[in-house]
């Protein structure tokens, strides 16, 4: 049984994706306590409410530096909703800028939609190769948010060493950044906690990349 941390810094269903991720398998800590983030197997950070908020929450309890810290050494990381949303470089809301942890180049800001925020049920477009999605191509998940990175600005690596992410997409007006796998960085907008057997069935997925 592998062993995951979800991060707890204030924001998140953390009581929801703590049942969720251990209904998928796993024995599951919520804790903001550094080594126990540090050491082990998984690390979830879920997120919910503003940027700026969630930001602030993360710092206090050094989270930004764990995520970099486990990401240095190959640790797997989920981010969920604005989990993920904090990944990348920064996030606009309501005219204000907040640097987020610039795992990933670009800007979380507000969908181009008649209807936000977009709540309810939603399909996604998985690329080939995904495992985190594996056998889930069809599926919808759930989605509960009015901000999101509606472009994708990693640039691939000229030399080809390095594996370019794969990048799920889905629509709410415009396109947005759906998933990301990024070697042991992955993160999902929607809540896999919230999506029924197509979330569960993800975490799994998840959970069969943690060494």
């Amino acid at each position: 049984m592998k062993d995951v941390v979800i991060l707890d810094y204030g924001s998140g269903n953390l009581r929801s994706a703590e049942r969720a991720v251990a209904r998928a398998g796993a024995g599951v800590t919520v804790t903001a306590d550094w080594d126990a983030a540090l050491a082990a197997d998984g690390l979830v950070v879920p997120g919910v409410g503003a940027f700026a908020a969630c930001m602030a929450g993360l710092r206090s309890v050094r989270g930004e530096q764990i995520i970099g810290r486990r990401l240095a050494g190959g640790r797997p990381v989920l981010g969920i909703c604005v989990g993920m949303q904090i990944l990348f470089t920064k996030g606009i809301e309501h005219g204000v800028t907040t640097e987020g942890c610039d795992e990933w180049p670009g800007t979380v800001d507000r969908l181009d939609a008649p209807v936000v925020p977009h709540m309810g049920w939603n399909t996604v477009d998985v690329p080939e190769g995904s495992v985190l999605f594996r056998g889930l191509r069809d599926a919808r998940f759930y989605f509960v948010h009015s901000y999101a990175a509606r472009r994708w600005d990693l640039e691939p690596d000229p030399t080809g060493l390095i594996e370019a992410p794969l990048v799920t997409w889905a629509e709410h007006g415009d396109r947005f950044v759906a998933g990301v796998e990024n070697g042991p960085l992955c993160a999902t907008q929607f809540h896999p906690e919230k999506s029924g057997d197509a979330g569960a069935e993800l975490l799994r997925n998840w959970l069969t990349t943690l060494s």
